[in-house]
């Protein structure tokens, strides 16, 4: 609880510890099926950053019957279900309820190693920081509402967002990593803040090496800026510093917050170049190094 991390972890032997997460929220996407698969690929997000495997998962739903037929509730079901069959995830049931608003998520059940958990805090100075999906899902998905997104890009950004971050949590486990979180509601920097509050640390990012949609620059220059955003920006802002004349956009764009986003990891610097080889390798092809952790207890957050 005191560092906010990704899920809980109860451990059941010295070879065994059961992971456990729940998360849910209202359609980001028009798409039944696809929003189906971004809710499940979300929930599954928190086992992976701890270091795990998901292992089983419960539906959570709230429909409104009445106004929308069971159809679309079919399409969800099955978004959700497609994507615990891609990360080899049981299906064990669920629970419904009525409701004016639809919400789905699900509750997820993972196996690590007691010595193999991955936790938010832990990085240690000298470390190199490495993201593994672009930013600017919630600057699109704001565009998308407003209906100035493309088909394409909107194709685009539901992939990304229904991706999971399997195979990059199998290549991090392949190294030495001293953190691990994903990139969700707080965005980039809310979730920098959490892994080096309290600690002996700080962390500068390399802002032009941030890996960004492309649109998601276009949108938030129009504007097309969510609420969360300003949020986590004025929760956290005293922790940032930027030189004079640093571009909104992309201060915009680094508290944008995320659905079902990449993984940051801090990895040792003569470890990273074989990790993000790896990654490109294994598909995560817009895994990049973003920045660097300095031994500073004022826990700052340095934009370059």
């Amino acid at each position: 609880m005191a560092t906010a991390d990704d899920a809980g972890v109860y451990k059941i032997s010295d070879d065994l510890a059961l992971i456990q997460t729940v998360d849910f929220f209202t359609p980001i996407v028009d798409d039944p099926y696809d929003f189906g698969r971004i809710a499940a690929a979300n929930a599954l997000s928190d086992v992976y950053a701890m270091g795990g495997v998901p292992k089983t998962a419960m539906n959570i739903v709230a429909y409104p019957m009445d106004t929308m037929g069971p159809e679309a509730l079919r399409e969800l079901l099955a978004g959700g279900a497609a994507m615990l069959k891609e990360a080899e995830t049981v299906l064990l049931g669920g629970h419904s309820v009525e409701d004016e608003e639809l919400k789905y998520g699900l509750s997820v059940t993972g196996f690590v190693h007691p010595d193999k958990i991955l936790a938010n805090q832990g990085l240690i100075a000298g470390d190199c920081l490495v993201l593994t999906k672009p930013l600017g899902t919630g600057i699109v998905n704001t565009a998308i509402k407003a209906g100035l997104a493309s088909l394409e890009t909107t194709k685009r950004v539901t992939e990304l967002m229904a991706t999971l971050n399997r195979q990059a949590a199998l290549v991090v486990a392949e190294f030495g990593i001293s953190a691990c979180t994903d990139v969700t509601g707080f965005g980039l920097l809310g979730h920098l803040a959490e892994m080096i509050i309290g600690t002996d640390v700080s962390v500068t990012i390399e802002s032009t090496n941030v890996p960004i949609i492309a649109e998601a620059i276009e949108f938030a220059a129009m504007g097309f800026v969510p609420v969360g955003a300003h949020k986590n920006r004025e929760f956290r802002q005293e922790m940032v510093v930027s030189p004079d004349g640093f571009d909104p956009v992309t201060r915009d764009i680094l508290f944008d917050p995320q659905t079902s986003g990449g993984l940051l990891v801090g990895c040792a610097e003569k470890d990273v170049e074989a990790l993000l080889t790896r990654l490109h390798d294994s598909g995560v092809e817009e895994s990049a190094v973003i920045g660097y952790v300095t031994e500073a207890p004022d826990n700052r957050i340095q934009l370059l």
